[in-house]
This record gives C-alpha cells, structure tokens and sequence, in this order.
C-alpha cells in the first residue's frame, strides 16, 4: 500500500475513533473532563482531542491527494476509498454536533441531502464511461465545512470573545455552498437524469 493510500485509510480509521470519543459516557463512567478558561470560553479536554482528530484528518485528506498526484501514485482503491472517507468524517461529525444542539439538525440534512444526489447523478454518468471532475464550488464547500467543523469543536474559541458566533457563520455559509453546488451539479448534468424521458 503507497503512502497516499495509506493515509486514506487513516483517516477512515479517524471516523469510528471521532464516534467513540464523541459519544463515550464519560460522566457515567466516572471519568472528568478537564474544563479551560480560554479567552473567557470554556474549552474542555474532550473539545480540543476530537479537533485534534478532526483536523489531523482534514490534513490527510489534502495530503493523500497532493501526494498521488505527484507521484502518480493514482489508484483504483484510492479514487474509491478517498470519497467514502471525506464524506464519512464529515457527515459523521455533523450528525454528531446537531445531536448534541451545537448546529441546527437542517445543517446536516440539506449537507447530505446534496452529496446523495451529486454521488447518484456521479452514478449515472460512470455507467456511460464518463467521469464527472470535482467542481471548484464542491472544493469551496469541503473546505468550509472543515474550517467551520473546526470552529465549533473549538467552542468558536477566538471569535466568542468579541461577541461574533463565527461557528455559525461559517457552517451555515458551508451549507449555502453546498446547496448552491448541488444545484449547479445537478443542472450541468441534468442531461445524464432526463435522457430517456
């Protein structure tokens, strides 16, 4: 397995480890979280693991990309396992902060709502042999769904201090791109939906 692969894979380790930590019943087990006064936010020590993993996951996933291009290190189990492993840490993360009321439960629902329906009209496309590239709006929203991910599981740290919910701000502003992305996916390949009406 070449390096590009093998961070893909670490990160789709990163998900169930993200589950598990998230939602360990920390509390019932006896265990107390350490609790930090930061710029007059509170920030727990389970705040500042699960960004660690989120971010450090971030990272892998513009570094195994990086590195299989320019290395040509370009695989099959790549151009599968890399998608599946973006959209798992994400959506896993934001389901996550809408069970626990940080992010309106709309967030995640119109979040994957959008990926379901490029990943199908993707679907339909592969079966005609043709490959769909990634669009600059689908960048621009991975890009801010991760920063504001980030944001939020810092307690919206920096911002909070001068009274702006920058949190969210941004993942409302990742879900704005999101759904405009989606509708610009879908209209520039409607053609691959409405053929055979």
């Amino acid at each position: 397995m070449n390096l590009p692969n093998k961070l893909t894979t670490i990160r789709l380790i990163s998900v169930p480890v993200f589950i598990i930590v998230y939602l360990f019943p920390y509390e019932s087990m006896g265990i107390s979280i350490p609790v930090y006064d930061i710029l007059s936010t509170e920030l727990s020590l389970l705040d500042i693991i699960l960004f660690v993993i989120f971010a450090l996951s971030s990272l892998t996933d513009y570094l195994d990309g990086y590195l299989a291009r320019k290395n040509d290190m370009i695989t099959t189990f790549g151009k599968f396992v890399d998608p599946i492993a973006d959209k798992l840490i994400v959506n896993c993360t934001i389901l996550l902060l809408a069970s626990s009321n940080r992010i309106s439960i709309l967030i995640p629902i119109i979040m994957i709502s959008r990926d379901t329906i490029v990943d199908a009209i993707r679907m339909m496309a592969s079966q005609r042999n043709v490959v769909l590239a990634a669009s600059y709006l689908g960048k621009a929203k991975t890009m801010t769904q991760m920063i504001a991910i980030c944001i939020i599981l810092l307690n919206n740290v920096i911002f909070a201090s001068i009274g702006i919910p920058m949190d969210q701000i941004m993942i409302w502003l990742a879900t704005l791109i999101s759904a405009i992305s989606g509708i610009d996916y879908l209209m520039k390949n409607s053609q691959y939906i409405f053929e055979s009406m």
